[in-house]
């Protein structure tokens, strides 16, 4: 029998690895923090004393809880819907430390693109092995695969990713320009307008708090913001995590606000969040107070 306290110590220890690891493969810092919690609790019910090498078996289930998630009905992301004001930007010549931390994380986000075009079994594969460096054997057990399967899965994950293009970058002025030239399109109920802002197979995603909507497709959602006409006549632009947006003010409170992902002057995705104790954490007021 293992002592508990020395168990927690070991596992703690552990910790910042295994979530590593769990936000690699899920890309969603809150699932990370889910499969981690897991593996403590699987910990937990077994006899630790009949394990010869902790770390790997807690690799091991970490890694299996992440595959079981990934294998689930799509999940909704975490965002951390940090808000802030969207002001006019200098011209500079000099590269701003700013759009250096912005193209890291252009480049964070891209990968987990990438990845998300792999099968859950390739993705678990590639980042166990290429990024930490786990042997096959201990991946084939985590896929109940053979060795050669794991390494074959790996490969053939490591040519997509490689083969991958890379998604071209949009500055700041084209987000304002695409934000701006939506306001005024959903405002006057622009559909055509909407239509040719909006990729054909993009994607909106609103969390409402007590229920979430998705809805797929440039005509079902240019439909819904015409909808949402009002609302658009009362957005300001705001900078969401990084990303282009808006946020909507009726009555003087703040009811929503909306990230814009672009890819090649298109629309390809629009999160919403109407969500009032998490728009409360957001930042917004004070990015609309500081604009």
């Amino acid at each position: 029998m293992t002592d508990r306290n020395d168990l927690a110590r070991r596992f703690d220890a552990q910790r910042p690895r295994l979530r590593a690891i769990a936000a690699q493969l899920l890309g969603s810092s809150a699932d990370a923090d889910d499969a981690v919690q897991e593996a403590w609790l699987r910990l937990e019910r077994v006899d630790a004393g009949g394990i010869r090498n902790l770390d790997a078996w807690l690799t091991t289930v970490v890694s299996r809880v992440s595959l079981d998630l990934l294998r689930a009905p799509r999940r909704s992301r975490e965002r951390p819907w940090q808000v802030e004001p969207w002001r006019d930007e200098p011209v500079v010549t000099q590269p701003d430390p700013a759009d250096a931390a912005a193209e890291a994380d252009r480049v964070g986000v891209a990968l987990l693109v990438v990845l998300e075009r792999l099968s859950a079994a390739e993705r678990v594969a590639f980042v166990l092995h290429d990024v930490f460096g786990q042997p096959f054997d201990e991946i084939a057990e985590v896929l109940d695969r053979s060795p050669d399967a794991a390494r074959q899965l790996a490969s053939r994950a490591r040519r997509r990713v490689r083969g991958a293009p890379a998604p071209e970058r949009t500055d700041r002025a084209t987000g304002r320009r695409l934000v701006e030239a939506w306001l005024a399109a959903a405002s006057g109920g622009d559909f055509t307008a909407l239509i040719g802002l909006l990729d054909e197979g993009a994607v909106l995603e609103a969390d409402f708090g007590t229920n979430r909507q998705r809805i797929e497709g440039a005509d079902e959602i240019a439909a819904q913001a015409v909808l949402s006409a009002r609302l658009a006549a009362h957005s300001t632009p705001v900078l969401i995590d990084g990303l282009p947006g808006v946020a909507a003010t009726m009555a003087g409170r703040v009811v929503s606000v909306m990230a814009f992902e672009i890819v090649a002057d298109r629309i390809v995705g629009l999160h919403v969040l109407a969500d009032a104790p998490r728009l409360a954490r957001s930042g917004v007021h004070a990015a609309l107070e500081g604009r």
